[in-house]
């Protein structure tokens, strides 16, 4: 039998449905545990994967809140049939973007996004960033709220709705994808390479304040901001068999999620 840790968000629902199911199960401390079953929405999943990101868990995730992307929709009542679900599971690695920012006060700070990392205006006044790819200037102005660089995982979140593209879990790309852009108008993004390193300068940081934010963490005023795909960290989730996160991407693109 697996040795489970229990996390749930503060809402009831979650509560409820971790108390229901710990029924008849000795609950351990996640240090200690073979599986996290995480009770939540996707922002909880995320922040969860964080906190817990140096124990190199597997994590269940169950739903309890509004998409759950991430996490699995299957409606269980008892411990028995939690752990039957476990043992069928099929587990998805995702690698998170790293994120390196320059603060304009001269801070240094790293952190990791699962889904993307995103740059955003402060102020009333437009962001004005120079996008490098690889130390090459690819966009030497792009002037309007800010821009998302986005893992294939991440790309139905915040990308999406910025009508970026859908990436297959499996494709070896990244998201670069424009919010409201005034200049250059007709510019939509780009997909790279996933072994890409994106490089995004701030262009007059002091009357253009600039946010750098990884999933859920942000930075404020920063200057430059160093995104690249961390190889050497993996997330691993746990799906229900045929309900796995490539197959709920590629549901995604034809709009049956």
């Amino acid at each position: 039998m697996k040795r489970l840790a229990f996390i749930h968000s503060s809402t009831k629902e979650a509560e409820n449905y971790a108390n229901l199911l710990k029924k008849g199960l000795t609950l351990v401390e996640p240090k200690d545990a073979d599986v996290l079953v995480v009770f939540g929405g996707d922002g909880f999943m995320l922040h969860s994967l964080h906190l817990y990101q140096n124990l190199n868990k597997p994590v269940y995730g169950i739903n309890c809140g509004t998409v759950g992307f991430l996490m699995n929709d299957t409606k269980l009542k008892t411990s028995q049939e939690l752990l039957k679900h476990l043992d069928k599971a099929e587990i998805t690695e995702l690698h998170p973007l790293k994120m390196h920012v320059q603060t304009s006060d001269g801070k240094t700070v790293t952190h990791h996004a699962i889904n993307e990392v995103s740059l955003l205006r402060q102020t009333s006044q437009a962001a004005k960033i120079r996008i490098l790819v690889n130390d090459v200037i690819r966009l030497d102005s792009l002037v309007g709220d800010g821009v998302i660089l986005s893992t294939p995982a991440g790309s139905t979140a915040y990308n999406f709705s910025a009508r970026g593209p859908i990436l297959p879990l499996g494709a070896p790309l990244l998201a670069l994808t424009p919010l409201s852009t005034f200049r250059p108008r007709h510019w939509h993004g780009a997909l790279l390479p996933n072994i890409a390193r994106v490089n995004f300068e701030i262009l007059n940081p002091e009357f253009r304040s600039v946010s750098a934010t990884a999933d859920d963490r942000t930075v404020a005023d920063v200057k430059t901001v160093d995104v690249y795909q961390d190889t050497s960290v993996s997330y691993k989730l746990l799906f229900g068999s045929g309900h796995n996160l490539e197959e709920r991407i590629l549901k995604e693109q034809f709009g049956s999620f």
